[in-house]
């Protein structure tokens, strides 16, 4: 099969390894595909030098990327209201951005293989194992390089395989991701020698040992506590388009209330709406929220509400914007709030201001008139449920992207996750449905379960092993009741929740020593 009928399928196996909507269904075969996808590429680029591997690799992962996150463009021009053309540069140009990364990749492997066909001591270079170490480092790069983006991470690819999900809480997604390209590395030196090697026997039997191993993780897990917290999530449908429009303001709160009494009818203590569901502004204070301030002792509920926060600093004429989840307790009561602390680039702020601004503004302009001002950091905030104190972390949105950043919820005493989110932006496309498994990568990094919601969905309650226990359709009015089981350490929080991305720490050692041990050999050679 030529090189470049491989690189193709290299892009067809990476975009249908993501969910993606197809005829109405939402199409998932990651859990079959995902393998495929770093088998394609190392074929696609075998024999080749490193730059020119390079270059294949990223006009190949170009494609893949820009396919996968064709979404963007609904994002900036449907309701962005951007130029077209300008807005095409989105998907454009974060698929560019990622196809860096793949192209990296195929350099790297076309430099390591070079190296092992040395023979002697740098046969280890060629190993499956290496390789996916090279493909996790470069995983985990791009989750922080230039404020990260790492969005379709081949780990997520694998959400709906419990036997890998059960070392989330060890390793985090990147073990999933080397887990997969293992697998799919063993298979391209099968393809490229036909026949099974040691090196490429020792890659298929450690897939199969880690699946074992995490039947075996499974069974070891302790049930979820018995005590448990009945928890709605609200999903308001309002579309985006008029999200913002004041004559839509009272009809948008009128309809969440209503979704409240609902939810507290059906014995909600705590009632999670979804990220800005409140189509304004309040005080960070609480100042304009006698409306919530109402309902919650209406309801005798908890509420954990999304709206923007407002902050006039004493003697200052400018104003902060924050995107915000309020607290708002039985008693009526605003005893807390978290401010998103990770905040999406050209989004909601611009980057480089004064250069850029001449050309683009931050497409969130529903949500302030300036860029949104991001919050300290990633921190647990106390509830009231059921009478008693509670400890939860409220990721919003675009926060969930970033297991490390998510983690810090749960090291810092959250025994749940109430996830707030606005995929409006995203329409009729497959990144709901992405968005949706990547939230269920952070339940099973964490052990804790999460209850999202969505303002269009996909509106979720997630347990603590990443399994959708129910979820609501997208573009439809409703609301999810469910018990949440509480889950404080050490039933809840893992080594991951604790120490971060250690096994992503080991990847980078063994990357970095196999690109010293194979520029080494190349100069011995020379």
């Amino acid at each position: 099969m030529p090189r470049l009928a491989w690189l193709a399928a290299y892009a067809l196996v990476t975009f249908f390894a993501f969910p993606q909507p197809i005829g109405g269904t939402i199409v998932d075969l990651g859990i079959a595909l995902a393998w495929l996808s770093p088998a394609a590429l190392l074929l696609g680029v075998a024999g080749l030098e490193p730059r020119q591997a390079a270059l294949r690799g990223f006009v190949a992962g170009w494609l893949a990327h820009t396919a996968v996150l064709h979404w963007i463009w609904v994002v900036t021009v449907v309701y962005g209201h951007m130029n077209p053309v300008l807005g095409s540069l989105g998907p454009l140009g974060l698929g560019a951005w990622l196809g860096l990364f793949t192209g990296a990749f195929a350099a790297l492997a076309a430099l390591l293989a070079r190296a092992a066909a040395r023979g002697g001591s740098a046969a280890w270079l060629a190993s499956p194992i290496v390789l996916a170490a090279v493909w996790t480092t470069l995983d985990h790069l791009r989750s922080f390089l230039m404020t990260g983006f790492p969005w379709a991470t081949l780990g997520y690819a694998q959400h709906r395989s419990d036997p890998l999900l059960a070392w989330a809480p060890l390793t985090g997604v990147y073990g999933l991701s080397f887990l997969t390209v293992v697998g799919g590395a063993a298979l391209a030196r099968i393809v490229s020698l036909r026949r099974v090697d040691a090196l490429a026997g020792s890659g298929l039997a450690l897939v199969l040992v880690a699946h074992a191993g995490g039947a075996g993780l499974r069974a070891l897990e302790p049930p979820d506590p018995d005590q448990t917290v009945r928890v709605a999530v609200l999903q308001g449908n309002i579309e985006q388009g008029v999200k913002w429009s004041r004559d839509w303001y009272a009809r948008t709160l009128g309809l969440y209330e209503e979704l409240s009494r609902e939810a507290a009818a059906r014995g909600a203590e705590v009632i999670v709406w979804p990220e800005t569901a409140v189509p304004g502004w309040l005080g960070t204070d609480g100042t304009h929220g006698e409306p919530l301030q109402d309902l919650a002792r209406e309801t005798g509920a908890q509420l954990v509400v999304g709206a923007v926060g407002l902050e006039r600093s004493e003697g200052v004429a400018t104003v902060q914007y924050f995107d915000s989840a309020f607290l708002v307790d039985p008693g009526g009561r605003f005893t807390d709030r978290y401010d998103k602390a990770h905040l999406v680039p050209f989004g909601e702020y611009l980057p480089l201001q004064d250069l850029l601004g001449r050309f683009f503004k931050a497409l969130a302009r529903g949500i302030a008139s300036a860029s949104v001002t991001a919050g300290p950091a990633a921190r647990s905030v106390e509830i009231v449920a059921g009478g008693a104190r509670l400890p939860v972390g409220v990721p919003i949105c675009y926060e969930l992207l970033f297991p490390d950043l998510v983690r810090g919820f749960v090291d810092d005493g959250g025994e749940m996750l109430f996830a707030i989110t606005n995929d409006a932006w995203y329409g009729r496309t497959g990144a709901p449905f992405q968005f949706l498994a990547i939230t269920a990568m952070r339940s099973a990094e964490n052990r804790v379960w999460t209850a999202r919601a969505a303002n269009t969905g996909v509106s979720a309650i997630i347990d603590a092993r990443g399994r959708v226990r129910e979820s609501t359709a997208i573009f439809e009015r409703g609301l999810l009741v469910a018990d949440v089981p509480r889950r404080p350490a050490p039933v809840g929080g893992s080594f991951y929740s604790r120490y971060g991305d250690v096994f992503a720490g080991a990847c980078w050692a063994v990357t970095l020593a196999a690109i010293g041990w194979a520029r080494k050999q190349r100069g011995a050679s020379g």
